[in-house]
Formats: structure tokens, C-alpha cells, sequence
């Protein structure tokens, strides 16, 4: 099928009423192919590179599909789930349910959105008043099952979105927990979405789909060809102060700046404040609300660096992102097609720059086996690798150590802090005795499976208690969850 708008699709009137409120007339190649195949009613198996607009590729038929079950009756039996979409993280959940919001406004369907990091008492009254289109993420899908709060025997259409960052973050248990609550698969329409797929994902697609159609738009496992690729190769010790370079020579605004750890994110953001850059940080350790208001910063150009885990390279869509730099390579190849696609979104051009220190080759060598390109090797105008790790201190430090005019330093005890960070971080062990002491392999191991999975169930006991009851506010007020990742419209026709 070769539409070029919207009506084309057979569509509701009230759906592309919504679409057309929206700026969008036309539709996405993924979109074209998906949508006929979903309102026929068959599974789908769909790859599109992130940024096509894979959501109303499968959200606008979905609400095209339940509307003749909407009403306005206030018993939650006349509103059971009969959508779910599940999402790997929280911010693409709560993108997800945006578009269907915004898509479904005028269908009378009900959706919300659950997901961790926030207060469950503030969803309970939302779900158990009925909703037929939920979109959660696994662990607080599974919480919520535990109270009580949501039946799942009446879902018709199942949907798992970002399908291959659901197995990297160790989400495949809850899944299949989750869909024995489901109605048998050959009694509702499953539909599998991905920006990348492997061999783990051809199995679970195989337990999950009847007889899909295989939708593909682009070559299997490839960045978007709007993201100009470069790296820059330098020390470790030197990655801080090439990026703050590029920040500065060139007046960036907005720059998100992906690392692979918790502790490393916000050490990062720290030391990026201390060298005067406006910085904050978003992973798995903040509380939902910090990440909200980082996110929010950042969209509205307050920030000129962003500094998050993989839990931001799903979900996080900010208009005309200039630059996604890779501080720190991923391990897995597929990752960096997903942080790269944070910029050159709907057809926009978009750039991305990796600092790779030699201990980081094998990464670079499997991402461009993964793409089967060259990435352009780059240097820095004005910027000597050699010469960073000696860097002088910030303005504030030199202020701080000016000579008197007895030629003693007036530095005081907290100046040598601002130095400290000033300069590349020591080693943890010569920092802090607390963080001198070994950490067991099961230490590690545990931080690290958290690092990949923010959003998954809390162990029994305290902690569990805390998360379902706990506020995820620090001044303990429950507020509802605010909007995060509505586009800004275009005068100009665009795609959705």
C-alpha cells in the first residue's frame, strides 16, 4: 500500500480529526505498512529505525479497533483493559500513553499510564475505575496485579513495544508471567515492535506471535541515515575536558551526553557543574520525580548537558536534538543505535560524536560490524589530548588561590574541594576509606543488573513496602504525574 495521508488508511473520522490537530498528514513508511495489517487484525512483527513513528504505527489502529467498545458508563466492569502496551522504561511509557491521549481524544476510550519510581496509591483510584487502554512498564504491571487493582482476562490486543531493550534489561520473567494472566495468544492479536532485532527476539517472537507479518522499513540493525557519525579518539582522563571543549567552541545548548553507569553519570554531571557548564543527570537512582524535572530542563534549553544512562536512549524525543556524544562506548552494539537516535528524529539531521579511549576499541569495532560501516575518525580544533589531563582550574578555583600580597595562598578547605573536582576523578580507592574496601563479585554483579533494569520489581520486605507505598516525591506530596514528551507542533505538514 503506497498512502500518502492519512485518510487513506481507514481511519476513523474522530481519529484523524485528532491526527490532523496534531500537525501530521503524512504517514511514516513503517506507519503505511503497519497500520492496514493491525486493523485486519494480524499479528505483527514490526523494525522500523527509533524515531519513525512506530507508536501510531500501532496506537492509531489500536484506537481504531476499540472504539465501537467506548462509552461514558462510570462502572469500571463496562471499561476493562483490552489494550496493553508494555514499555521497557518509564519515560517511553509515559510517551507511549501520550500519543494515545493525544491520538484517542475523541474516540471515548480511556488510557492510562503505570509505571515505577512514583507512588502506587496515586494510580489505584485511575486503574480501578477502568481504563481500556493501559500502558506500563513490567514491574509495576506485576505490583499492581498483586493488589488486586487490574484484571487482565480481557485483553484482545497485546503489545510489546521496544521488544530487544525488554531482553537486555532482564524483563523477559515478568513477560511471561504477565502473559499467563493473558487470554490464550490465539484469542488476541499480539503485536511485537523493535528498532533492532537478534536471534533472542526471533524466539520470543515465535512464543508470542500467530503466523506474523514481518514489517521492516529500513536494513535490519542500521542508524538512521539523518545522524552524521563521528568519534574522536583520546586518553580516558581526557574525555572531560574534549567534551566540554565541543561544548563551548561550539555554544551548545543541548547535549545529551550518554555513560554507563549510575555512579558515573552523576559523578560526570558533578565535575561538568564544577568546569561551569549547566549540567544534570538522569538514571535509575533518581527518583521519578528528579528525572521529570532534568528531562523538562533539558526540553527547554535551561541545561547544556544532559548526562544519562541507557535508561534515556528509549523514550526521550526532544525537538531538533543537536548532538548525542557517547562518553562512554556501550557494551552492547545495539545500545549506540539507540542513544544515536535520540537526534535526527521525523526526518531532522541530527549528529553524534563517541570519545573512545584506547581501551574502548573492541566496543567501536563491533558497533561498526553491527552497521557495517566506517565511522569518521575526527579531531578537535584547539584541543590537545596530550595536555588535558594537566588542565588549569576553573574560574572559580583560580579566583580562590589568587596570591596575597604576602605571597601566601588564600586558599581555604573548601576551595581544595572545587580543585578536586576541577580535575580528572581520582580512583575511587584513593578518594574515600569507606570506598577503599573490595566489593564481592555479587556486588558488582547485582549493581550492574540494576544499571540495565531501574524499572524492575524491589526485593521483599522494607524496601518493596517502601517502593508501593513510599512517596517518590521528598516532600512527600502525592501530585499527579505532569505531561513530559508532548512534540511541539510544526506549522509545516510532518509525519507522526
Amino acid at each position: 500500500m503506497n498512502a500518502t495521508s492519512f485518510v487513506e488508511l481507514g481511519l476513523s473520522p474522530e481519529i484523524l480529526r485528532a491526527v490532523s490537530e496534531s500537525g501530521y498528514t503524512i504517514p511514516t513508511p513503517i506507519q503505511v505498512q503497519a497500520i492496514p495489517v493491525v486493523l485486519a487484525g494480524r499479528d505483527v512483527m514490526g523494525g522500523a529505525q527509533t524515531g519513525t513513528g512506530k507508536t501510531a504505527g500501532f496506537g492509531l489502529p489500536i484506537l481504531h479497533r476499540l472504539q465501537p467498545q467506548a462509552n461514558t458508563s462510570p462502572s469500571p466492569a463496562r471499561h476493562p483493559v483490552r489494550a496493553l502496551i508494555l514499555a521497557p522504561t518509564r519515560e517511553l511509557a509515559i510517551q507511549v500513553e501520550e500519543a494515545i491521549k493525544e491520538y484517542g481524544k475523541y474516540t471515548g476510550l480511556r488510557s492510562t499510564c503505570v509505571f515505577g519510581g512514583v507512588d502506587i496509591r496515586q494510580q489505584l483510584p485511575i486503574v480501578r475505575a477502568g481504563v481500556e487502554i493501559l500502558v506500563a512498564t513490567p514491574g509495576r504491571l506485576l505490583d499492581h496485579i498483586e493488589q488486586k487493582s487490574l484484571n487482565l482476562s480481557q485483553v484482545e490486543i497485546f503489545v510489546l513495544d521496544e521488544a530487544d531493550r525488554m531482553l537486555d534489561m532482564g524483563f523477559i520473567p515478568d513477560i511471561k508471567r504477565i502473559m499467563a494472566l493473558l487470554p490464550a495468544a490465539s484469542k488476541r492479536q499480539n503485536l511485537l515492535f523493535s528498532a533492532t532485532f537478534s536471534g533472542d527476539i526471533k524466539k520470543l517472537a515465535d512464543q508470542l506471535l500467530n503466523q506474523p507479518q514481518l514489517i521492516e522499513v529500513a536494513r535490519r540493525n542500521t542508524a538512521a541515515e539523518t545522524v552524521t557519525q563521528s568519534v574522536y579518539r583520546c586518553p580516558q582522563d581526557a574525555k572531560r575536558a574534549l567534551l566540554t571543549h565541543i561544548v563551548r567552541s561550539r555554544k551548545l545548548r543541548q547535549v545529551l551526553c550518554f555513560v554507563r553507569t549510575k555512579h558515573g553519570a552523576s559523578r560526570l554531571a558533578r565535575q561538568l557543574e564544577k568546569d561551569g557548564l549547566e549540567t544534570s543527570a538522569i538514571h535509575g537512582d533518581k527518583t521519578q520525580g528528579a528525572r521529570m524535572d532534568a528531562l523538562a530542563a533539558f526540553k527547554e534549553g535551561k541545561l547544556e548537558v544532559l548526562v544519562a544512562t541507557d535508561v534515556a536512549a528509549r523514550g526521550l524525543d526532544v525537538d531538533d536534538l543537536p548532538l548525542v556524544v557517547n562518553y562512554e562506548l556501550p557494551h552492547v552494539p545495539e545500545d549506540y543505535i539507540h542513544r544515536i537516535g535520540r537526534t535526527g528524529r521525523a526526518g531532522a539531521i541530527g549528529e553524534a560524536i563517541s570519545l573512545v579511549a584506547p581501551e574502548e576499541e573492541k566496543y567501536l569495532t563491533e558497533i561498526e560490524r553491527l552497521l557495517k560501516i566506517k565511522v569518521n575518525v575526527c579531531t578537535a580544533d584547539g584541543f590537545d589530548p596530550a595536555t588535558a589531563g594537566a588542565r588549569s582550574p576553573s574560574p572559580r578555583a583560580r579566583s580562590a588561590t589568587a596570591p596575597r600580597a604576602d605571597g601566601h595562598s588564600t586558599r581555604s578547605p573548601r576551595t581544595t574541594r572545587v580543585e578536586a573536582h576541577a580535575v580528572p576523578a581520582a580512583p575511587e580507592h584513593a578518594r574515600s576509606p569507606r570506598t577503599a574496601l573490595p566489593r564481592s563479585t555479587r556486588e558488582i554483579e547485582r549493581e550492574e543488573a540494576y544499571a540495565r533494569n531501574p524499572d524492575q520489581p524491589l526485593p521483599t520486605g522494607a524496601e518493596r513496602s517502601h517502593a508501593l507505598g513510599g512517596h517518590g516525591h521528598r516532600d512527600g506530596k502525592s501530585r499527579p504525574v505532569p505531561a513530559l514528551l508532548m512534540k511541539r507542533k510544526s506549522p509545516e505538514p510532518q509525519s507522526a
